[in-house]
């Protein structure tokens, strides 16, 4: 069963470690770590990707920064609390690590696969400029009774197909993970930059 469940959610991230680990939580004596890499996208341009690791794969002590890693694990969400409301919280759980003396320029350094389920209504719209988008929030069934939410951005033709979608549809989605800076107004007029997570959606299918 446990198995089965993986399959539903699988990431590979290729990329730069630029952060030192700073602590998480810890779940039954084992510590687990969050740290940043950044991964380049086929543009000149970067996504910045948060991975939560096990004290157990590697020495969370040591500073890796500037080291080449390739992890294999899956997209995770949760909940936490913050000015009275919950925020979701996305990071790539780390299953294997393997360093790399260097990316060559044809590695597909950012892929994902999920199989889950539409859990709330696409959102589609058109940007002044007429291009299409659709986002699409999708369950996707962990061991234990637990699920990820996984906000999902689709575009053209994969956005006017995902606006047909409705609660509760098994989906399959492939894509790659991005990061994108948004502004966010708070009370007093204040603003604040932040970081957003999502899958940017290269294929989807419904399955029966």
């Amino acid at each position: 069963m446990t198995d089965k469940v993986i399959e539903n959610n699988r990431v590979t991230v290729m990329g730069e470690i630029i952060s030192e680990f700073s602590f998480s939580h810890e779940i039954f004596g084992e510590g687990f770590y969050m740290v940043d890499v950044r991964v380049k996208r086929l543009s000149e341009s970067y996504d910045v990707i948060p991975v939560m690791v096990s004290e157990r794969l590697l020495d969370v002590n040591a500073d890796y920064r500037g080291m080449y890693i390739c992890v294999g694990g899956q997209f995770r969400s949760y909940n936490r609390h913050e000015e009275r409301k919950n925020k979701l919280v996305l990071s790539v759980f780390a299953r294997e690590i393997d360093f790399m003396e260097e990316l060559e320029e044809s590695s597909r350094t950012n892929q994902i696969f999920l199989d889950g389920y539409i859990c709330k209504e696409p959102i589609y719209r058109k940007t002044p400029l007429g291009r299409e988008i659709a986002d699409v929030l999708l369950a996707v069934n962990r061991p234990y009774g637990k699920s990820d939410y996984i906000p999902c951005i689709c575009w053209g033709r994969n956005a006017r197909y995902a606006s047909s979608f409705r609660v509760g549809e098994r989906c399959v989605v492939w894509g790659r993970i991005q990061s994108r800076e948004y502004v966010k107004r708070l009370e007093d007029d204040q603003i604040e930059q932040r970081v957003a997570f999502e899958v940017s959606v290269s294929k989807l299918e419904l399955m029966d």
